[in-house]
């Protein structure tokens, strides 16, 4: 199977990737079948540099059937060459953990609260058919003391 993917260079902590048409069978960094373009992770987004493709090529090699990793994917789909993938969106991925978990918690406990007053009105309802029958018992044992008498 043909993938549209990174194939890592670059020195130790500066990596500059080349996006690559590859046989998935083959190493990431090993044996190509060509080069579509570059991408520098260390450069700004706003910068030209940071990203360069080959537009005319990629479309052909996504025609030939050729599957873009996700990360490449992203790329493509923020240079306008196939559409945005709709994974990768994760909102709570800059919140460090323990927050997140204390947001959950806050969040379950507005969850429960209608369900509890749900409840709570459910039991209501449920008592006051006792709370009537409680008073229709009231008369007769009234009825039985007067008998007493």
């Amino acid at each position: 199977m043909l993938k549209l993917r990174l194939s890592r260079g670059g020195t130790k902590k500066r990596p500059v990737y080349k996006v690559v048409v590859a046989d998935s069978r083959f190493a990431r960094d090993g044996r190509f079948i060509e080069k579509v373009g570059f991408f520098n992770p260390l450069l700004p987004k706003e910068k030209k540099e940071r990203i360069g493709l080959e537009a005319e090529r990629i479309k052909y090699w996504l025609g030939q059937g050729a599957q873009p990793t996700t990360r490449v994917a992203r790329i493509l789909g923020e240079n306008e060459l196939m559409p945005m993938p709709a994974n990768g969106n994760n909102p709570q991925k800059a919140i460090p953990k323990k927050d997140r978990k204390k947001e959950g918690s806050e969040d379950a406990k507005k969850e429960e609260a209608p369900k509890a007053e749900a409840l709570k009105a459910e039991a209501k309802k449920e008592e006051a058919p006792k709370a009537e029958a409680k008073k229709e018992e009231a008369p007769k044992a009234e009825a039985k003391k007067e008998e007493k008498k």
